[in-house]
């Protein structure tokens, strides 16, 4: 794979390494390089997706939650133990934010037909209709931040940092998996 050149203009990650060559010179920082750059880049993505979510009155988690509920597919309903696994946070934590969800109108509480001590959670008609055009708006910010790499370095880009994931995380099965 050929080299990708570097900017013409050092970023501030240049700046970081430059330093570190000046005070530590025995350091090899040689993965301070693309760690900074994915930490910068995952700031600045955040920030993206948190204006595109805001334009549809959704917080990150909103978006997680319907997100996770939509691609589970008709009748849009899961468990919420696999909700809060999927966004690794606490069972209370989860009942919190699901009550807020379901004040809005976006999902109901369903008996579970199988467990009569336990609920699902469905997406409502109306959290259907907000996801699906979230959604369409935040898949065109992703691709509105990656148009400035060709095809082949996005591919190339893409792959590398599979690798990478799945060296440090095992395999989740798709009911698990956070929103992207």
């Amino acid at each position: 794979m050929p080299k990708m050149p570097k900017p013409s203009t050092p970023d501030a990650v240049d700046l970081i390494l430059a330093q570190w060559r000046e005070q530590r010179p025995d350091l090899d920082t040689r993965s301070m390089g693309p760690l900074g750059r994915l930490g910068r880049c995952y700031q600045h993505l955040v920030q993206r997706m948190e204006a595109t979510f805001a334009q549809f009155g959704l917080s990150r988690w909103e978006f997680d939650v319907l997100a996770t509920l939509r691609r589970a597919g008709p009748p849009h309903c899961l468990a919420p133990t696999a909700l809060f696994q999927s966004m690794m946070i606490s069972s209370g934590t989860l009942t919190h934010r699901l009550k807020g969800l379901e004040a809005r109108g976006w999902v109901s509480r369903q008996a579970h037909p199988d467990d009569a001590r336990s609920l699902l959670v469905q997406l409502s008609p109306a959290g259907l209709a907000l996801i699906d055009r979230a959604v369409e708006a935040h898949v065109q910010t992703q691709r509105e931040v990656l148009s400035v790499l060709p095809q082949a370095q996005l591919a190339a880009l893409d792959a590398a940092l599979a690798r990478l994931l799945s060296s440090l995380e095992p395999v989740a099965d798709d009911s698990s998996a956070h929103s992207v």
